[in-house]
């Protein structure tokens, strides 16, 4: 995604589509495998990026996150539930999907940031979502709320601070 167009979605995202998330139930989706399979996430994200009133970054949207750190998908969704990107990772390398078409990488990380706009941490999420504390450098993790569906994770360096928040479906 380029740089005007994705600051172009987030705008979308963090203007309008925050006050539609805060009315708007996303249909449900087909799911694969059990409903509620240990590897399989759904709920809303949202990632707020410190910075100067041209910097700053803001991302709501509804998830579905399955898999593992190792191969796994990342869908992003819009507040009336068509699908804005896709990620997909294995061990061959990752893939992004958008509007402005597909792309492969070798770093999962690289396709991460060129969606959000900022470094993610994938690999520790999927344990910070099962409730296990891991290791992702820069970033501390608040499961004191996973029982209630909630994660925070904030990321204090490298700078620019990075706030990610997530709420699961139930």
């Amino acid at each position: 995604m380029s740089g005007t167009t994705r600051r172009a979605a987030l705008g979308w995202l963090a203007g309008g589509g925050l006050v539609l998330a805060a009315g708007c139930a996303q249909p449900p989706r087909l799911r694969e495998g059990p409903a509620h399979a240990l590897d399989h996430w759904t709920g809303r994200l949202g990632l707020q990026v410190e910075g100067d009133e041209h910097t700053a970054q803001s991302l709501s949207a509804g998830f579905e996150l399955s898999g593992s750190a190792a191969a796994g998908a990342l869908a992003l969704y819009n507040p009336l539930g068509n699908q804005i990107a896709r990620l997909q990772w294995s061990a061959a390398g990752a893939w992004l999907a958008t509007a402005d078409g597909e792309r492969h990488s070798d770093s999962l990380q690289a396709l991460a940031r060129e969606l959000t706009g900022t470094e993610l941490p994938i690999g520790a999420l999927f344990d910070w979502l099962a409730g296990a504390p891991a290791e992702a450098p820069g970033w501390q993790a608040d499961l004191s709320r996973l029982g209630e569906g909630r994660l925070v994770a904030t990321r204090h360096t490298p700078p620019p601070q990075a706030v990610l928040r997530i709420v699961l479906d139930r």
